[in-house]
């Protein structure tokens, strides 16, 4: 399955680590429009309450973490180069969204990054699955979480 040893820990921690600073810094940046004009807009009926997106967006970048992690040791190369460049192409469309979204509360805006950003998680589970089953069904959980986000946004957006 994972097949990792002690080894590994400095490098799955550093992995996980970062991951999980560079997903929540943007949140960090944008939190006042929870309270704010979030607060404002007509929620979708299946929105789950504000507490749920800390936890799964921890979650989340732990497996994501744990995915590049068995990605970067793993792969060699081009394949290597293509998977890293593709994770990070979708890392930055992640914290735009939140940006576009929140931060300049952008609702349509945001609506064009999250089905950018859902093509390019694809994109980037394919090529994770190319180096390691495992490091691309890894990914799986945040693709299906992008896509419920994707349809929220999209609500949003009819509702505001």
């Amino acid at each position: 399955m994972l097949d990792l040893s002690r080894d590994d820990l400095p490098g799955l921690i550093t992995a996980i680590v970062l991951c999980e600073v560079v997903g929540a810094a943007p949140a960090f940046v944008t939190s006042r429009q929870l309270s704010g004009w979030y607060t404002t807009l007509v929620r979708p009926a299946l929105a789950p309450p504000n507490w749920v997106f800390g936890p799964v967006w921890t979650a989340l970048f732990a497996l994501l973490g744990i995915a590049v992690y068995l990605v970067y040791r793993d792969a060699t190369g081009n394949l290597r180069r293509t998977a890293l460049t593709a994770f990070v192409a979708q890392y930055a469309l992640n914290v735009s969204w939140t940006l576009v979204f929140f931060g300049q509360q952008d609702i349509q805006g945001g609506l064009v990054v999250i089905a950018v950003l859902w093509a390019f998680i694809a994109f980037t589970a394919y090529a994770f699955y190319r180096v390691r089953a495992v490091a691309g069904s890894l990914l799986v959980p945040y693709l299906l979480w992008v896509s419920f986000a994707t349809y929220l946004n999209y609500q949003f957006w009819v509702l505001n």
